[in-house]
């Protein structure tokens, strides 16, 4: 599951406990991306704060399941198997429809975003990328492509604080060696009213 020490839900308790029951999914299970946490509890409710409010916050305007592309694409190229393997679960699921779903993972896959995505989505993903890969070549003539492409300028810091947190949770994951053995794949939290409502269905 890692490469370090962790505790599962059965023998958790505590603050531990507490932060476990606020994330589980069905039968208990706690992905293992959380339980990496387990031995400093604090950095799970970091991480789980910062998740919650950069995808599932509901004063986001961006599509969920574009967020989540952006995830898989950032993951992609940092080649983090388990988030691309987590979040396009997810925009699967959030999508309902595999034909699009496996045409967007071809086109991330490859780079080639044109005829699967439209303009717009393109321009954020090449920022995406871009920010991925070198992110001190960033300029201000990226964010001006991106408001002449469609967005305002909110939605740009949703697609930014979006390619972050990846860039944080893919460190996070193969720094310590986190497998998806066990998980249940896209699982994410529901109920974008409630920033503190973590529970995953």
């Amino acid at each position: 599951m890692t490469w370090i020490a962790t505790i599962d839900y059965r023998n958790s308790s505590g603050r531990l406990r507490q932060l476990y029951d606020r994330i589980k999914g069905p039968g208990d299970a706690v992905d293992n991306i959380m339980m990496a946490h387990s031995l400093r509890p604090h950095t799970m409710d970091g991480h789980m704060a910062l998740y919650k409010n950069a995808l599932h916050h509901g004063a986001n305007t961006l599509p969920k399941w574009f967020l989540e592309a952006l995830g898989v694409l950032v993951s992609l190229i940092n080649r983090c198997g388990y988030c691309v393997d987590h979040h396009f679960a997810g925009l699967g699921r959030l999508l309902g429809d595999d034909e699009k779903a496996q045409a967007m993972r071809k086109a991330l896959d490859s780079g080639r975003f044109a005829g699967v995505f439209d303009r717009r989505e393109t321009e954020a993903l090449h920022y995406a990328t871009k920010l991925t890969t070198g992110p001190a070549k960033i300029t201000e003539s990226d964010i001006r492509a991106l408001r002449e492409a469609g967005f305002d300028d909110g939605q740009i810091l949703e697609i930014n604080q979006v390619v972050a947190y990846f860039a944080y949770a893919n460190r996070t994951v193969l720094g310590l060696g986190v497998t998806t053995d066990g998980d249940i794949l896209g699982l994410s939290p529901g109920n974008p009213a409630n920033p503190d409502d973590w529970a995953h269905g």
